[in-house]
């Protein structure tokens, strides 16, 4: 599905609500208040279905709010924390995005943080569903998004399982979402049989790295805290191949 960038910007995140459960700027508004949440500006001005959200001085978006029209649904190709037969596509959507002064900054970690302590607010709304967040192409459940966020918030790891995807394949597991916020992407090698329980952890603690240490320009070592080292290796300029060793 191809999606519309609204002034040049593209939704980071959708809530994905029942049909016709969609919440109005009012809803959003009662929630902003208390000291983890935020203030919604201008309501009285704002267009019909939109509501901007102001937290540590940045502003964030949030389109299709009801009575306007929702939006599109961006593509998922991966769930955690959701039933099997939960369908994206037949729920209503609303866009969280960063403001139009914070263009091109949104894969920014000050940026993020701020990004994610709002998201994890709105988990509240009544009748959310999921949360889509867009640059790893995963949907989750409100609670996973809230837990996995708010570990991270207070000075815990990365998000590894909900601010990216980590797929499983018979040749190892591979990141998406990663590049967003490094311009890379890892393959993390497993021999035959498929990766196991440790290549998943060495896959989350090695997201976390990288995100703290950013892009990989040369072949290094890296002893990745609880799990051991491992050897990476860029392929390119936006491909690290990774290797237990």
């Amino acid at each position: 599905m191809v999606i519309e960038r609204v002034a040049g910007r593209e939704p980071l995140a959708a809530l994905l609500f029942d049909r016709e459960d969609r919440p109005a700027a009012d809803a959003v508004a009662d929630l902003a208040v208390g000291p983890d949440g935020f203030s919604v500006l201008n309501s009285a001005q704002a267009p019909q279905g939109s509501a901007e959200l102001l937290r540590d001085g940045l502003t964030f978006d949030l389109t299709g709010l009801a009575p306007a029209p929702k939006c599109d649904v961006p593509g998922v190709v991966h769930r955690v924390a959701l039933p099997g037969d939960f369908d994206c596509d037949a729920l209503d959507a609303t866009w969280f995005m960063v403001g139009p002064h914070l263009a091109g900054a949104e894969n920014l970690l000050p940026v993020l943080r701020v990004a994610a302590a709002i998201l994890r607010h709105l988990t509240q709304l009544p009748g959310l569903q999921a949360i889509v967040w867009r640059p790893a192409r995963i949907a989750m459940s409100p609670a996973w998004f809230s837990e996995a966020v708010g570990v991270w918030l207070a000075g815990g790891p990365f998000p590894a399982l909900a601010l990216t995807a980590l797929a499983r394949h018979e040749h190892g597991i591979e990141s998406e979402g990663l590049g967003f916020l490094t311009g890379q992407e890892f393959l993390l090698h497993a021999p035959s049989g498929g990766p196991n329980r440790q290549h998943s952890r060495i896959a989350v603690r090695l997201t976390d790295w990288l995100v703290t240490h950013g892009p990989v320009d040369t072949p290094q070592e890296v002893v990745l805290a609880g799990v051991g080292a491992v050897w990476i290796e860029p392929e390119g300029n936006r491909k690290l191949n990774v290797e237990q060793r």
